[in-house]
């Protein structure tokens, strides 16, 4: 039987609350550390935000169409968003705009475009749909579970894109083990990888090879490609226990630190909020996964399970890498903070995410 249609105000009065303004908390110290990252009025910061909050603005018109239409009819478009996110991942290595050495916008004059993120959309979609209907319990529909997933992951690696075909492989296979694939399977395929691994560094471009050299010792090319790790480091750990105060930060007013409201906002934002700041800020995280992980308990449909946690796996990648890249504890990806980078692609597919999950939600409530 067809579920009943909601209206958007009844939809708005179910909300998963602690979810929502959860995000809305990480989104409104992502502007305020983006307006601070660019100096404020005084620099470019002012300009910043001010685009961060007209992207938050499209963001939310996207959140309330996706809640409105609903995940289950998301999942009966799955196979062609998956198919028109390829297509749009293709065509970005023909037309696209080159930006620090990948290939991966659009760019019709003030607007730039980012498939990969849209990508990552239509990818957890289709693998939450196929997975259920091939569950990867056999050798055959683990193999074309991966092959499928494999399509875009490898389209996002030419471009190149390194930092998004990490998020793409581990949200597919967070995906295929959700699903039920037997543990020898995912086992073996981290055994592959791992082994593999190796020999892919003589595929490497240059400037990814030192992306590694720096992560381990930042100091053989300290005023080259190891200056990024240092003066992030620096800008963590000046921060103290309280921080500086908002605007205080001095690393990115004087310019030390390179891309501070995108690559690097979390220095930013350790550096003004100190050790006490950065804390709240994972707790706004944690708040997030644990009413994504509550809702997937709570469905009783198998592809949202699936839905959720691809979603959970890609925003804590993003988050973990993002945050240890910035304390150089992880390579240097160029991966946003979920909510908090700038940067509008990134916001959009992250807002159309939540209302994803917000729509599983929404339809729990009447079994509950």
């Amino acid at each position: 039987m067809e579920e009943k249609k909601h209206t958007l105000r009844e939809n708005l009065a179910s909300l998963d609350r602690i979810q929502f303004f959860s995000v809305l908390a990480l989104y409104s110290l992502g502007v305020l550390s983006i307006f601070s990252a660019g100096a404020g009025w005084e620099g470019q910061g002012g300009g910043f935000a001010v685009r961060q909050l007209v992207w938050g603005a499209i963001s939310a018109a996207a959140f309330l169409v996706t809640l409105q239409i609903g995940h289950g009819k998301f999942f009966s478009w799955a196979y062609r968003f998956y198919f028109f996110a390829l297509i749009l991942l293709f065509g970005v290595m023909l037309a696209g705009l080159t930006v620090k050495g990948s290939q991966s916008w659009f760019h019709f004059g003030f607007f730039r475009f980012q498939p990969a993120e849209f990508g990552k959309i239509a990818l957890i979609l289709v693998m939450a749909k196929h997975l259920c209907r091939y569950p990867p319990t056999g050798m055959a529909s683990f193999l074309g579970s991966l092959a499928l997933a494999g399509i875009s992951g490898f389209l996002v690696l030419l471009q190149p894109d390194m930092g998004s075909t990490m998020v793409y492989g581990v949200t597919a296979f967070v995906c295929i083990v959700v699903a039920g694939a037997p543990w020898k399977y995912p086992v073996g395929l981290i055994g592959l990888v791992l082994g593999v691994f190796p020999f892919l560094w003589h595929f490497l471009k240059e400037y990814q090879k030192m992306r590694i050299r720096v992560f381990l010792d930042p100091w053989i090319d300290p005023l080259g490609a190891g200056y990024n790790v240092i003066q992030s480091r620096i800008a963590v750990g000046s921060g103290g226990l309280l921080g500086k105060g908002f605007m205080e930060g001095l690393q990115s007013k004087l310019r030390f630190l390179p891309e501070p409201h995108t690559d690097f906002i979390f220095s930013v934002y350790c550096e003004e909020f100190g050790f006490i700041g950065s804390i709240g800020m994972l707790l706004l995280f944690g708040i997030l996964f644990w009413r994504l992980a509550e809702t997937a308990v709570r469905t009783r449909d198998s592809r949202a399970k699936v839905l959720l946690a691809g979603i959970s796996a890609w925003i804590w990648f993003q988050m973990a890498e993002s945050i240890g890249m910035s304390m150089g504890l992880l390579p240097v990806t160029g991966l946003p903070l979920p909510f908090v980078s700038y940067g509008g692609s990134s916001l959009l597919a992250l807002s159309i995410a939540l209302g994803l999950a917000q729509s599983v939600y929404i339809s729990t409530l009447k079994t509950y």
